[in-house]
């Protein structure tokens, strides 16, 4: 067996280091001529003990998301001002960290002129109404299949929606009159959203996914009544966000189902001759996800108007926006 021939070592000459850059030419202007985006005038003022919410507002930096804030409380203020419309769209979360009677107050001020919610805001909001308490613990109540089971949530809320779609009502509607009907069953019904909009004449709508909602797996949900009450609803918020020129949209909370219905709506009323070019759309959420960036803060303002983006957690956010909508509008009287 022939032996094998070992290779010759390679010999190469080593590259030159790239020479360093010479920066002695380099080009540079007076600080004095730059545009900055950060000014001392702009800082946070320290708090005095005992101070107004006023000044609290006032003392908080003019930067990123307080700048964000106060253009979305001045576009509220000018809206209404102008008599335009200020639409809730929310989420059941909003609700369930007991910011209700926030929306309410604003609702009663004429603030907020329109709410719209998804199926899962009506439970919350019943139970509410109906017991002082909602939400229970899922993870508790999943394995043993009591999730969702409470009789009269089921019972009730089925039987509100039946009696709408005789009555050629939408769901928002047919559950705020039930309310009314049987008031002494409802004892905290000052903090119901449903109840405030049928007491108010205001547009409280309902827009359901079949089978998001626990009222859906009790034998009395019929499937006919859910969908036509939902459909009419939709249909009445688009009719509200047609006229909502000038006006404003808050989306609060929903990841999913407002934001493709406020889509459709505002889709639906530009086919039918309304322009919608000036609009204002907020999402206030904790966590930032695509649909409500999307089908709410770009894509309906892309043809005129502007989209806004406030993060951070409701029970925080909404209070201190609606108290500085309120401080706003109360300057000007």
């Amino acid at each position: 067996m022939a032996a094998s021939r070992k290779r010759a070592p390679r010999t190469s000459t080593p590259r030159p280091l790239i020479a360093p850059i010479d920066a002695s030419r380099l080009k540079t202007y007076p600080l004095q001529r730059r545009h900055s985006k950060v000014k001392v005038s702009n800082f946070a003022k320290t708090w005095r003990r005992g101070g107004s919410f006023k000044a609290f507002l006032d003392s908080l930096p003019d930067i990123l998301a307080v700048k964000t804030l106060r253009e979305v409380a001045q576009a509220i203020v000018k809206a209404r001002r102008r008599g335009r419309p200020v639409i809730v769209g929310m989420g059941a979360h909003v609700v369930k960290v007991g910011l209700g009677p926030l929306i309410v107050d604003l609702m009663e001020r004429g603030i907020v002129t329109a709410v719209a919610m998804n199926g899962a805001v009506i439970i919350h909001d019943f139970e509410l109404a109906f017991m002082g308490h909602t939400s229970e613990e899922v993870d508790a109540e999943i394995d043993s299949g009591r999730f969702g089971m409470a009789e009269e949530t089921g019972r009730m809320l089925n039987e509100a929606i039946t009696q709408g779609m005789k009555e050629g009502q939408g769901l928002g509607e047919a559950l705020g009159r039930y309310i009314h009907r049987n008031k002494v069953l409802f004892p905290h019904r000052d903090t119901s959203l449903l109840a405030t909009g049928a007491r108010l004449g205001l547009p409280a709508t309902v827009h359901v996914a079949v089978g998001t909602d626990i009222i859906h797996m009790h034998p009395s949900a019929d499937g006919a009544a859910i969908g036509a009450c939902s459909l009419l609803d939709f249909r009445r918020l688009a009719a509200v966000v047609a006229g909502m020129e000038g006006g404003v949209y808050l989306n609060l909370g929903s990841a999913v189902i407002l934001p493709e219905v406020f889509l459709k709506t505002v889709s639906l009323g530009r086919n039918l001759g309304h322009p919608l070019t000036n609009i204002t759309t907020v999402n206030m959420d904790f966590l930032t996800h695509y649909r409500p960036m999307t089908n709410v803060v770009r894509r309906p303002t892309q043809k005129g108007g502007k989209g806004y983006a406030l993060t951070g957690h409701h029970e925080i956010m909404v209070p201190l926006l609606a108290a500085s909508v309120i401080e706003a509008l109360d300057e000007s009287r």
